[in-house]
């Protein structure tokens, strides 16, 4: 037997051999020095889980678009004075156009500086999501034929009269189009700015205390500063959506922040229409209901396209097909000619149909039928609702 082969050594010669194991020494490092108090708390101020606090990316996004429209209406007033200026009471295609593109402009240059600071693309903010082509199609059908049924219902009741054809030939493909183009870019500013980058950035940081206080300051300026009974229709959907959303804030439900948001936007969109001398409360009520639809819409499709269509093909029925009034004012180049009839209450008046009180009913039929035709068997969370890391 080979006793020097290592494979036969005793245990007792093994453990002899093995190398002492001693604990491993670790160097301490330096302790950090931690940031001061008042660092860490404006941090908090202004950051929070999702980077910028949405308080401040809805201050800078107010605060651009006022300075790019001061700009850019300061320069279209210089180039094209004449065209601003209309007769009481009527607006032109050409200077509407005008002040709708310096709008859509003055809300994009906002819009891409905050998604820069937010580090996200513009089509984040409700402008994503499945089958947008289908339902801004849907939408521009759903405006026409709900502009179509107040209409016909005004004229059934003896509350609307139809007068003469005023337009002929090729000035109905003329005018069609341009109030289609200048309708289009009112959707896209209206909705560009509340429905998507107000209601987008809100969903992500609001909770029912901020909603209501944000509610109650538009209510509380309209009490002091505005005349006229149009804010009442303010004071009215603002009054709605408490109940509501203060039980949302009890049960701590999910994506409760979207229907604060949806309230606050809502209102706010009624609140900017008081500033239209032509309305009354109805027709104020009717701009911050119709503006909850089109939350809703976004909620249901996940997408704020559906709402876009639905915005123009409304404005371009009420204003151009049939040539009703809009918020007092009546369109150069209408096709039809319509007046109102009978009490202003059920007629709209110089408001036109949305200041009709028959609009009440229609508004919940839109909202019925928008759920019916697009509700979900598993129920949709819009991009708006989640909690969202920035994106790189």
């Amino acid at each position: 037997m080979n006793f020097d082969d290592p494979s036969l050594t005793t245990g007792h010669e093994a453990a002899t051999n093995t190398p002492e194991l001693r604990p491993e020494t670790t160097v301490p490092e330096p302790p950090q020095p931690s940031e001061p108090a008042e660092t860490r708390f404006l941090k908090w101020m202004v950051f929070g889980s999702n980077g910028l606090r949405a308080g401040w990316s809805v201050t800078i996004f107010l605060l651009s678009t006022l300075l790019f429209m001061g700009v850019l209406g300061a320069i279209a007033s210089a180039f094209v004075p004449n065209l601003l200026h209309t007769k009481a009471g009527q607006i032109s295609p050409a200077g509407v156009m005008i002040s709708e593109v310096v709008q859509l402009l003055a809300i994009l240059g906002a819009v891409a500086i905050c998604a820069r600071i937010e580090r996200r693309r513009i089509l984040d903010y409700n402008l994503t999501g499945p089958r947008r082509a289908f339902h801004f199609a849907s939408g521009l059908a759903g405006g026409f034929i709900a502009l179509t049924v107040l209409v016909g219902a005004l004229y059934w009741g003896g509350w609307l009269h139809f007068g003469p054809v005023a337009l002929s030939g090729v000035q109905i493909l003329g005018f069609g189009a341009t109030w289609g183009i200048m309708f289009l870019l009112t959707g896209f500013a209206e909705e560009g700015s509340v429905r998507c980058y107000l209601q987008f950035t809100l969903a992500r940081g609001i909770n029912f205390w901020w909603a209501f206080g944000l509610t109650g300051a538009m209510c509380l300026s309209g009490f002091l500063f505005q005349k006229g009974e149009g804010i009442w229709g303010v004071y009215l959907i603002a009054a709605l959506g408490l109940v509501p959303c203060f039980l949302l804030h009890l049960s701590k439900s999910k994506g409760s922040s979207f229907w604060q948001a949806a309230w606050a936007t809502s209102t706010f969109f009624g609140f900017i229409h008081t500033g239209n001398g032509g309305e009354n409360w109805i027709g104020i009520f009717t701009a911050a209901a119709i503006g909850f639809i089109f939350c809703v819409s976004i909620r249901l499709t996940g997408s704020a396209w559906w709402a876009i269509g639905f915005h123009a093909s409304w404005d371009w029925a009420q204003t151009f097909f049939f040539g009703t009034a809009d918020s007092g004012l009546v369109a150069q180049g209408h096709y039809l000619t319509t007046s109102p009839a009978g009490k202003a209450l059920w007629s709209g008046g110089t408001d036109g149909p949305e200041g009709s009180l028959l609009i009440i009913p229609l508004i919940l039929l839109i909202l019925l039928g928008l759920i019916l035709v697009y509700r979900r068997k598993t129920s949709f969370e819009s991009p708006s609702t989640a909690a969202q890391p920035q994106l790189s």
